[in-house]
């Protein structure tokens, strides 16, 4: 089964870049173009890593960083134009696992994501509780049964 990395920059040309590029390396990819839907997106099942922008609309990445850290220990690389030091300091500090300037090489980025989940080890915990065919996930406030809300 294919890692899902979800992507999550406002700039849609460069999200659409990169899936084009960790597509054929067997990546799945989510694309998220906002802050408040990245964080969504970030707590929904299934999602293996997070490639996070700082500066987008709604809730800026860092935000969607704390909030995420609240509840999850996805993996999180900070992508950003924003590349001085006390950018970096700050998004490994709130907890993102790796940091990379726009622009970057997509091989590098790729060679990064992979660093990052054999890390993880396939242990990235979000607080989904499972019993039987329930599963509850605390961040999202949901429940499903047999995998259905």
């Amino acid at each position: 089964m294919a890692d899902t990395i979800l992507i999550a920059d406002d700039d849609t040309e460069l999200c659409e870049l990169l899936r084009e590029y960790l597509e054929p390396e067997g990546f799945e990819v989510r694309l998220a173009h906002d802050g408040d839907r990245a964080l969504a997106e970030a707590r929904a099942p299934g999602l293996d890593a997070m490639v996070l922008d700082i500066m987008m609309p709604g809730r800026s990445g860092i935000e969607v960083l704390k909030a995420l850290r609240a509840d999850s220990s996805l993996p999180v690389i900070m992508l950003t134009a924003r590349g001085d030091d006390l950018d970096r300091i700050l998004g490994l500090e709130l907890g993102a696992d790796d940091y990379l300037p726009k622009p970057c090489n997509p091989r590098e980025l790729v060679a990064r994501i992979r660093a990052v989940l054999r890390r993880a080890g396939g242990a990235v915990t979000s607080g989904v509780l499972s019993v039987e065919d329930l599963e509850l996930h605390p961040g999202s406030r949901g429940l499903l049964r047999a995998g259905e809300r």
